[in-house]
């Protein structure tokens, strides 16, 4: 079990950061930690050192990570990869860079405490800044060339080189397996609450599972992905200028439609994840179709037929997945996600499911979209 930092407070908090901190082979000595960041698994600090030297600490979930070394060669593979691409001068790099990992003391890449959890720290890039929300299509595209210049610098790093961080990350059928078992234990007694939301998501099952069937059609190859392409995981500069691609702890072999399809569902939809008023829930087209330009910019020239005829179907598949892994947890007794008050995960889960709702109404334009920017027919319908 991973102690609970939110119950940590004031100097305890600060002593506690310290200790780790001095554990890293980081220039000056600790002053402060504050929170920073909105994610649902680790905690992130930001230090700040009696030089005004900044860093990122982050407490790694190894509840969840359970090969906290494997994923932290994971992030280092990659990091170097891309560093070295930069100074070669890659003509793909420009204004994009990439944290770096600070090594411990003891030359591994984390420390490990005396309560048994396991610390990180990067670099702080100077001036830049996260969005929880995408505000424009001009934002949208920038978003969507970053998450592609990743997977194109990491291409050729071989899939074998790199652990699967969380084996079976976004696998619908394990995923909806996992999910019938607990909606038939009922451990806190919810199911009486979610029939409805059972329901809707048991009539869709079927066709979701088809990205994995390509997959095993070897249509689409395993290549390097990030797994989660929400927005904020992006950094910006002061001029708007995408500069990196941060948490990187599910980077692991995968496939290229699942990071499409995750980025369309938290840049594309008109709610927060929260959002109470279901009825702000939905596709923006607009932001849709800029992401899709400025990810096919770069991504269109390694991307095979197959995959470009299934991304918009991909955004569908992946807003299907979360909403039943929220409603998976919800049911489970709120075990995985960390939530702010009771009906948290339900409230999560339904708007993926009004988002979805909203993905199948706008469907062919969808498609269209997708063939106008490529010009390749036969995407899925």
């Amino acid at each position: 079990m991973v102690r609970d930092l939110n119950k940590i407070r004031g100097k305890e908090l600060q002593e506690i950061l310290a200790q780790v901190f001095s554990g890293f082979c980081a220039e000056g000595v600790f002053r402060d930690g504050e929170r920073t960041g909105s994610g649902h698994i680790n905690d992130t600090f930001l230090v700040t050192t009696r030089g005004n030297k900044k860093y990122i600490l982050q407490r790694i979930n190894h509840s969840v990570f359970q090969d906290v070394p494997g994923l932290m060669n994971n992030i280092l593979r990659v990091t170097t990869h891309i560093h070295q691409k930069i100074d070669q001068g890659h003509p793909l790099t420009g204004s994009l860079t990439s944290i770096r990992i600070i090594p411990a003391k003891d030359d591994k890449t984390f420390v490990l405490d005396r309560e048994g959890d396991y610390w990180r720290l990067y670099n702080y890039l100077e001036g830049s800044r996260t969005f929880d929300r995408v505000s424009n299509p001009q934002q949208a595209h920038e978003g969507g060339r970053a998450f592609a210049l990743f997977q194109a610098l990491t291409a050729d790093i071989p899939v074998s080189d790199l652990a699967e961080t969380i084996p079976h990350f976004h696998d619908v059928e394990l995923r909806l397996k996992t999910f019938r078992q607990t909606v038939s234990q009922d451990p806190v007694n919810r199911v009486g609450e979610v029939k409805r939301e059972i329901a809707f998501l048991e009539e869709r099952a079927g066709e979701m599972i088809k990205i994995l069937q390509l997959g095993r059609e070897h249509k689409i190859p395993l290549r390097v992905t990030h797994n989660d392409t929400k927005f904020n995981n992006i950094l910006f500069d002061a001029s708007g200028k995408a500069i990196a691609v941060i948490d990187l702890d599910t980077v692991m072999p995968g496939y290229i439609l699942y990071d499409f399809g995750d980025a369309i569902r938290t840049g594309a939809n008109t709610a927060t994840e929260d959002e109470e008023d279901l009825d702000k829930a939905g596709i923006n087209l607009a932001l849709f179709e800029a992401y899709s330009r400025g990810y096919l910019s770069i991504a269109g020239s390694f991307l095979n037929s197959c995959e470009i005829g299934h991304l918009a179907f991909s955004a569908r598949v992946m807003t299907f997945l979360i909403g039943l892994r929220f409603l998976t947890d919800y049911i489970d007794g709120d075990r995985y996600y960390r939530i702010h008050f009771r009906h948290h995960n339900l409230q999560r889960a339904r708007v993926q499911m009004k988002l979805l709702e909203s993905m199948e109404q706008q469907y062919d334009r969808m498609l269209q979209i997708i063939i106008t920017i490529t010009s390749v027919p036969g995407s899925i319908r």
